[in-house]
């Protein structure tokens, strides 16, 4: 295949815009990077501003103005984040391809939903624009290190959790069962357990507390063990960050899958075997 055919030109012109979109190691690649970054900052802000009456009600024409400027943007990088993979559909539906969707759609949104019954609605959907916050996870290269903790976490995560679950139930059943009279406010066993899992979690709202002396002894006992067990999962995720962080990824993302989080001398990735840098 020759350095003219268009086919060729045309796999040069995704390779170097994937390279620009996607990794981060290129000054071209830096400078899209904090572009977005500063439009992301810029558009929530103003997300923010609107729901604020007196910005809101002065200043609704330039703020809706400064909205359509940025979906544009962002949707002028999604199509081109689609148009630089080999697997568009994979992208689509990863969780950033999701969140890329979900900062656009509101603003479209609102130009099809008019009816004034649905106002209400609208104004719903536009608030979802603030989701694009999640677009600011991809920039960070700590998030891919502590994603990747909490999937190797995961599993003693979840025995732990149903540990938890357990002991609320029981807890909160007990309860039940010791200040079961009409003076107080624990009236069934859910809203006992309820009340055990505010208990345990150290959080104490108040709502619901033992009147008897039995029933206090117990709630003290409950509130100890809340703060035994908060240092539980800080423990399992912490193990797993120490074990990660020891080996820094590369901000390279595979045209085939669009994966990220290689290793810095990777040629080929992980995931899927496309080669990196062909």
């Amino acid at each position: 295949m020759g350095k003219q055919d268009p086919k060729y030109q045309l796999s040069l012109w995704r390779k170097k815009l994937h390279e620009i979109i996607y990794e981060a190691d290129t000054p071209m690649g830096k400078a899209f990077d904090v572009a977005l970054l500063l439009a992301i900052l810029l558009s929530v802000g103003c997300v923010m501003l609107e729901s604020v009456e007196y910005y809101g009600g002065n200043y609704q024409h330039e703020l809706m103005i400064a909205e359509w400027v940025f979906t544009i943007i962002f949707t002028i990088e999604y199509v081109l984040r689609i148009i630089c993979v080999k697997k568009p559909i994979r992208y689509i539906l990863s969780f950033y391809g999701l969140v890329d969707l979900l900062s656009i759609v509101p603003t479209y949104l609102g130009l099809f939903v008019t009816n004034a019954s649905f106002l209400r609605s609208i104004r719903t959907i536009r608030l979802l624009r603030v989701f694009r916050i999640f677009k600011l996870a991809r920039y960070i290269k700590e998030a891919n290190v502590l994603m990747e903790a909490l999937k190797a976490s995961r599993p003693r995560i979840l025995v732990f959790l149903f540990g938890v679950l357990v002991m609320v139930t029981i807890l909160g059943t007990l309860m039940y069962l010791i200040e079961d009279y009409e003076e107080t406010k624990f009236t069934s066993i859910p809203r006992s357990i309820y009340w055990a899992v505010v208990t345990l979690t150290t959080v104490g709202y108040g709502d619901i507390s033992p009147q008897t002396e039995i029933g206090q002894f117990f709630s003290s006992i409950i509130m100890i063990i809340g703060y035994a067990i908060i240092a539980v999962p800080t423990g399992i995720v912490s193990v797993e960050l120490a074990r990660k962080s020891g080996i820094p990824p590369s901000t390279q993302a595979c045209m085939n899958c669009s994966q990220e989080g290689h290793d810095a001398d990777a040629e080929y990735c992980k995931f899927c075997g496309e080669q990196l840098n062909p």
